[in-house]
């Protein structure tokens, strides 16, 4: 890894670039130090009292998940991939957003509990909960580093500081107002810089189009380049390392569009909190429904930047076709705004980075101070003290969470595309913790023993499918082997669930109303319309169906 920016990546930031950061940087520690006043209880810092608006917390659900996953490593998909990159929104995020909201969060928002883990300790008791705390703690500081690192990057091309420098100064400024105002505090803040994100990415996908000659000087060049294979959504065989269209469809679909994507929207804590610091059940619902529609636009603002950058870049270009590069695809972005971004309009871009890594950051440390507090500390360690215990616990939470996280941002760095790093981590947590869940949810005769035996017979099968892969076992390019360890770690959840489900015993069926679809009465699970719920626009299943059917055309469109 390079100590200094590569004096070919350097920005040629001006005047105007830096004071536009700086402004950018002041107004994000007013916010948190604004939202401080409003944090009086644990409950405050860490679900903001459960009183924002859906259209804020819509917002803030879509902007936590606009990271250095979605920024980086969607436009390095893109310039490494192109159109199968847009599987990742319109099959593997879509659907299970429209789930979460129809299905899970009634449960999740009706039984009031305080985090993701907390419902499988009221489900299975303390053995899953605990299992799934660690787990979760630990996915939470891996993927806060995977941020942290890419905020780093761009500080290091931009300043030409150490990398080591740029990952301890970003970590102070999120740190900052994440300890201020908690929750509401990075929520206002994703709200801000959704729109920070947008208002950068989308000069650069124009100025980006013009510079190909359009959406057919795009193709054209792309064709001419890598094939057409890279034009089309599906069958996405690079993608996927599969060689037989069959099986990469079906990965695509069973292992990225069913297990990865529905157990990262439905089980993971740092989306779901968004929605439950929401001020209603309606308006919990119609979080990540809100959401689901600025999702699916966002890949034309990420993954065609991409697309560009790797026809326009002669650097890009040589690492396509095999050859020796000094850069690689996490430099796609900075690629771009090098060389057809002119300064004032290069602030706005650099600005929107920096507000995207962020809020990516600032979502895992703020499930991270969550869980850690409320699931960890006050269950294990101290318990029945009084809030404002917790509430100090929480903003040392933070502190360590950061810390933990300064130390994993360096993992991130031995990744050519950091989306592959991605994915293993979420093969590794989410996949085994939805089937998990699904079986919780709708089936009442599981048990405990097999709550916690499932997720870690899981857990481990993906681990081995990675290991498998990374040491030549399996020959599995591009992203297959965690499309194929989500597949496994749910197969193999489920069937150890079963089996030990049937040699084991039942929690009584007194004590699983409310967790279970089939004891909890329907009243629970419905919503207000009545009120600021009142209106036929704010029905979950409208605005769900509507979603369905967009994802649906676009698939055609560009399938």
């Amino acid at each position: 890894m390079a100590i200094l920016a590569q004096e070919t990546l350097r920005l040629n930031a001006g005047p105007i670039d830096y004071a536009l950061i700086v402004v950018y940087f002041v107004l994000v520690l007013l916010i948190g130090y604004l939202a401080r006043r409003s944090v009086s209880t644990s409950l405050d810092f860490f679900l903001s009292g459960r009183s924002l608006p859906a259209w804020v917390t819509g917002l803030a659900f879509i902007s936590a998940n606009l990271g250095a996953i979605e920024i980086i490593g969607m436009s390095a998909n893109g310039a490494q991939y192109g159109m199968p990159t847009m599987h990742y929104y319109w099959i593997g995020a879509i659907p299970a957003m429209v789930f979460l909201g129809i299905v899970m969060m009634p449960f999740y928002y009706g039984s009031k509990v305080r985090s993701v883990p907390e419902y499988l300790r009221r489900r299975f008791g303390r053995g899953a909960h605990l299992v799934n705390a660690l787990s979760f703690a630990a996915a939470q500081v891996l993927i806060a580093g995977v941020n942290l690192f890419a905020l780093a990057l761009v500080i290091n091309v931009l300043l030409g500081w150490p990398i080591w420098v740029s990952v301890v100064v970003a970590a102070a400024v999120v740190l900052s107002y994440t300890t201020l105002g908690g929750l509401s505090a990075a929520v206002y803040n994703e709200v801000l810089q959704f729109f920070v994100i947008v208002a950068a990415l989308l000069p650069l996908t124009i100025v980006g189009l013009i510079q190909v000659g359009g959406w057919q000087g795009l193709t054209d060049r792309v064709a001419e380049q890598a094939g057409q294979q890279q034009l089309a959504a599906w069958p996405g065989n690079e993608l996927t390392g599969f060689g037989s269209s069959f099986l990469s469809t079906l990965g695509i679909v069973f292992g990225l569009g069913f297990v990865l994507s529905f157990g990262y929207w439905t089980t993971n804590f740092v989306e779901v909190q968004r929605a439950m610091s929401a001020s209603s059940m309606s308006a919990a619902r119609r979080t990540p429904l809100i959401g689901a529609y600025p999702k699916m636009f966002i890949p034309f603002v990420v993954v065609i930047p991409g697309m560009v950058a790797g026809v326009l870049s002669p650097e890009l270009a040589a690492l396509k076709a095999g050859g020796e590069s000094d850069l690689d695809y996490n430099d796609t972005l900075s690629v771009l705004m090098r060389d057809l971004l002119p300064n004032g309009i290069l602030g706005v871009a650099i600005t929107g980075l920096l507000a995207a890594f962020m809020a990516g950051m600032a979502a895992n440390i703020s499930a991270f101070n969550t869980v850690f507090t409320y699931d960890l500390w006050q269950t294990y360690v101290r318990r029945d003290r009084p809030d404002g215990y917790y509430l100090k616990i929480g903003r040392r939470a933070t502190v360590i969470g950061t810390i933990i996280a300064i130390g994993t941002a360096f993992i991130a760095a031995g990744y050519n595309n950091i989306m592959d790093y991605i994915q293993q981590l979420f093969s590794f947590f989410n996949a085994p913790l939805f089937a998990t869940f699904i079986l919780a949810m709708f089936w009442k005769r599981m048990t405990p023993a097999a709550g916690w035996i499932g997720l870690v017979s899981g857990t481990a099968a993906a681990v081995m499918v990675s290991v498998l892969a990374e040491t030549g076992v399996w020959d599995l390019p591009g992203q297959g082997a965690s499309f194929l360890g989500a597949g496994a770690a749910f197969v193999v959840d489920i069937v150890v669930s079963v089996a030990v489900t049937m040699v084991t015993r039942p929690k009584p069926e007194s004590e699983l109303a409310g967790l279970v679809w089939s004891l909890t009465p329907k009243a629970d699970r419905t919503h207000s319309t009545t009120g600021r719920d009142a209106g036929w626009y704010r029905s979950p299943a409208l605005l769900g169906g509507g979603a369905l059917v967009a994802v649906v055309i676009l698939n055609v469109i560009f399938g």
